[in-house]
């Protein structure tokens, strides 16, 4: 899975799971400055409650 497939999908659903989110901290490291762009921009939108934490059916 790469960060751009994961933001499009979040955003379409309005969720983000557990397990997404523990595979951004695994490879943040890895990541190049746009991807690490995105994924704060995931965090900015748990923030403000656009994106919910929880599981898709």
């Amino acid at each position: 899975m790469y960060i751009g497939q994961l933001f499009l999908l979040s955003i379409s659903s309005g969720v983000v799971t557990l397990d997404e989110l523990r595979w951004i901290a695994r490879n943040q490291l890895t990541f190049s400055r746009c991807e690490q762009a995105t994924a704060l921009r995931l965090g900015h939108l748990l923030d403000t409650g656009e994106l919910s934490l929880g599981c898709r059916l």
